[in-house]
């Protein structure tokens, strides 16, 4: 069967974040229970603010023309991120773009191994014509989410590959806003975000906004 760090990426250049949380059950069912629940809330993309908790940032799901949408995550669907205290790219109109690239699932409760894992890329703003990539990361960064149970143990991971500043293709504020913050995600200040999320996901705890 598939694994699910087979699903991470190669780390070829620029920078790469990796943050988990992991919980134990005492038997396999109770453990299989907790990834069914925890893989649906890593799909719930326009929730994962309320499970991340003040201060995070606000994520939704849209189609291929931007439009917000219900549902879980698929591929090839987007989501928009509207970063926690910052003004957004220009070239997103103010908000960071991501496309749904891939999803790889495999195993079940009979196995000692189930995943699911869900690897997004900076793409530019379906709303519009423009080609600039709507992101601070350029388009050979990705994001992998994964959900995964090994045994008794639950886990939920965000991996983050080849992250490299936004510089081509975008205006003179978008340069230094992309570096700038790059530069500080790479520098660790991005992992409060992913660390309260990975643990929002597996932990189920919504939290009011």
């Amino acid at each position: 069967m598939k694994h699910a760090e087979e699903q991470i990426p190669q780390q070829l250049l620029g920078g790469q974040t990796d943050f988990s949380y992991s919980l134990s059950f005492a038997t396999t069912d109770e453990a299989h229970t907790r990834f069914l629940k925890a893989a649906e809330r890593m799909v719930d993309v326009s929730n994962w603010h309320l499970y991340a908790g003040a201060g995070s940032s606000f994520f939704k799901l849209t189609n291929n023309l931007g439009e917000e949408i219900g549902g879980w995550a698929e591929e090839g669907l987007y989501f928009y991120i509207d970063l926690a205290g910052t003004r957004g790219p220009d070239a997103g109109h103010g908000l960071e773009w991501v496309r749904v690239e891939r999803i790889e699932a495999d195993g079940n409760q009979h196995t000692n191994e189930e995943f699911i894992a869900m690897t997004v890329r900076p793409v530019p703003d379906p709303r519009t014509d423009d080609a600039a990539v709507a992101h601070f990361f350029s388009d050979a960064s990705t994001n992998t989410f994964i959900v995964s149970r090994f045994g008794f143990k639950v886990s939920c991971e965000q991996h983050g590959r080849n992250e490299t500043a936004n510089n081509d293709g975008v205006d003179l504020h978008d340069k230094m806003r992309n570096t700038a913050i790059a530069l500080s995600a790479r520098l660790g200040l991005s992992g409060v975000q992913w660390q309260k999320l990975v643990e929002g996901v597996l932990e189920g705890v919504k939290v009011d906004r």
